[in-house]
């Protein structure tokens, strides 16, 4: 059965760079080809402001190359890109998480009917179908 996921951003950068950070069960569904696999325009954002602020180091050159680079690996993989409904669901949820991309990917998620693939913790206790 083809199921629809979206990867947060640590998700989709240990997908394409060391799997092995993964868990079993994500490593599992990403590398299923039955399954349809997303990256939020959010995240790539994100990457991008993190790689140019130092606070993350990609490859050598260009970030924008290197998540250029990235997004092509991993076969299948489709770009998010961010809708009015999402941040209507996003600007809807408590005030569980403090991150505004974080509360984006949920409001993405939601919104979409996709399962977020995720390590946090804190995203997993919103009303979203979410897998680690």
């Amino acid at each position: 059965m083809n199921r629809r996921y979206l990867l947060d951003t640590c998700a989709f950068l240990w997908a394409a760079t060391s799997p092995e950070h993964l868990s079993p069960r994500a490593r599992s569904i990403i590398t299923r080809k039955q399954n349809t696999l997303y990256l939020s325009a959010a995240s790539g954002w994100e990457i991008l402001g993190k790689s140019v602020k130092g606070k993350l180091r990609l490859e050598p050159g260009s970030p924008i190359d290197a998540l250029r680079r990235h997004v092509s690996r991993m076969s299948g993989l489709g770009v998010l890109p961010i809708r009015m409904e999402h941040l209507y669901e996003s600007y809807a949820l408590p005030a569980i998480h403090k991150d505004p991309i974080d509360r984006l990917l949920v409001g993405q998620a939601r919104a979409e009917r996709m399962t977020l693939i995720t390590p946090d913790e804190e995203i997993r206790r919103y009303a979203v179908e979410a897998v680690w």
